[in-house]
């Protein structure tokens, strides 16, 4: 068999631990895998290489079947750029797959029946990271959702739960309150749902949808969501089911896959023999099946089942009623490793086969759309003092319609109240005063001209479209 090559990164803080553990289990269990190592995070951030990777590491990544990384840690200050979201965007690992399954009754949990898969977009949504600071007062974070974005993530969680002999698939946003971002997930959600009908699909808020994990997740099967929301409940998850540090994680697109476990590099305990090797265990497993080495995943994962199921427990889970023997990082991997070969009595045992996990090419859909330009949102710095402002931009004589003033995205004007409390970043919406007039971007720009001549003090603006007639932006809260 010839061996697939891997990247691997050992990272920081308890990384080295668990990576040496995880790679002493491979070994044993005749993983056929050449290794590629490389260095990545804290000091690579620190010799001067900004997004805590050289250069030379990302041809290694593109040139072998997976990558396998432990934790890493990301300096503090100095505007460092989280490595996971540059890699994860950078190589189109636009598929975030996190199993919670239960390991009841040896591990505590209050959720014995839980086994949901939640699959997170992972390359926009607000991970974007595009920010700014536009007023003394004012700090601004770009949320971006697109179309091909939520079709990607959608289609590849309905196919997960077809190859997987999942049932059912739900949908979590907040569209009742983001109705262009998250009302596009959403829609786009019950697009392709229709392409499904064997599998069942429906929709939850993102608040209550999250409490309802939490307290009853036996109600879900495959979770979709978009990339902030993904990150927060996978992570809900994966403690309601007994403890982070069991967790691993794949990441995955057309052009590869990363696999990694799901918590962070914890140098509190690192160096102590304490840190739970298991999540980085588990995508090791994960990365194996993709790899098409099921029968060494099998092995691997239901040694692990073993020693939990025998009460071989890290300090994180072990518990006095149900844990026989405490064991730190190295001694948990020797008596997996002794495990090889066995299956658990009472934990459901793994079982991988080799199939055909289908395309992850995505095909663009591009529909044809008919943009017009039908006005500006025009941002401006100017003191909290709302009857000021009102009172110095509605004397100010433009070729278009002031149609409202708002702050923080409640009107002000017309017909504001004065208990509505301001900042210094207000928003003015001009709008042309005759019904259907067209609107040029030459008009825009003359327009921002006399304001500035008038001491407004203009900050950012937004170009305002219809797109088949439809409007491509929200109204100010009343």
């Amino acid at each position: 068999m010839d061996k697939d090559p891997i990247a691997l990164a050992r990272g920081n803080g308890i990384g080295p631990e668990i990576m040496d553990v995880t790679l002493d289990i491979l070994k044993a269990a005749g993983a056929e895998l050449e290794i590629h190592e490389i260095a990545i995070g804290e000091e690579v951030y620190k010799a001067g290489h900004a997004t805590g990777i050289e250069d030379t590491s990302w041809d290694t990544i593109r040139q072998c079947r997976a990558f396998l990384k432990a934790p890493i840690t990301t300096p503090q200050g100095g505007g460092f750029k989280s490595l996971n979201v540059t890699i994860r965007t950078t190589m189109g690992l636009y598929a975030n797959i996190r199993p919670c399954v239960s390991y009841h009754p040896f591990v505590s949990t209050k959720h014995p029946n839980m086994d949901v898969v939640i699959i997170r977009e992972n390359e926009e949504d607000l991970y974007t990271g595009i920010e700014y600071r536009q007023t003394p007062e004012t700090y601004q974070s770009l949320k971006i959702n697109t179309r091909p974005g939520c079709e990607k993530i959608i289609d590849f969680a309905f196919k997960y739960a077809q190859m997987n002999g999942r049932k059912k698939v739900t949908c979590f946003s907040k569209d009742n309150i983001l109705k262009i971002t998250d009302g596009l997930f959403h829609r786009v959600f019950d697009e392709i749902a229709a392409n499904y009908p064997e599998i069942e699909n429906d929709h939850w808020i993102i608040d209550i949808g999250s409490a309802k994990l939490a307290d009853a997740p036996e109600e879900f099967d495959v979770i979709v969501t978009a990339n902030l929301y993904g990150d927060i409940i996978s992570d809900i998850g994966a403690q309601i089911c007994g403890s982070i540090g069991l967790a691993g994680t794949t990441n995955i697109g057309e052009h590869g896959a990363m696999f990694e476990a799901i918590h962070g590099s914890a140098p509190q305990i690192a160096g102590q023999d304490i840190a739970n090797p298991s999540g980085l265990i588990n995508a090791a497993v994960q990365m194996l099946v993709y790899l098409g080495q099921t029968q060494v995943a099998m092995q691997i994962h239901n040694a692990l089942l073993c020693t939990i199921e025998e009460g071989v427990h890290t300090a994180d889970i072990f518990s006095e009623e149900v844990s026989k023997e405490k064991v730190g990082t190295k001694d948990f991997g020797r008596a997996l490793i002794e495990r090889l070969g066995q299956t658990p009595k009472q934990l459901k045992p793994a079982h991988y086969e080799k199939k055909n996990s289908g395309s992850l090419k995505y095909a663009r859909q591009k529909q044809p759309t008919t943009r017009k330009l039908v006005g500006i949102d025009i941002f401006m710095y100017a003191e909290p003092d709302a009857e000021a402002f009102k009172g110095k931009v509605t004397q100010i004589e433009t070729k278009f319609n002031l149609e409202f003033i708002s702050n923080r995205g409640t009107r002000i004007y017309p017909d504001g109240f004065p208990e509505t409390f301001c900042v210094d970043h207000f928003r003015c919406r001009y709008l042309p005063t005759e019904i259907d007039a067209t609107v040029k971007p030459e008009d825009l720009i003359e327009l921002q001209k006399i304001l500035i001549k008038a001491g407004c003090d203009i900050i950012k603006t937004e170009n305002l479209y219809t797109f088949d007639d439809a409007p491509g932006f929200s109204h100010a809260k009343n």
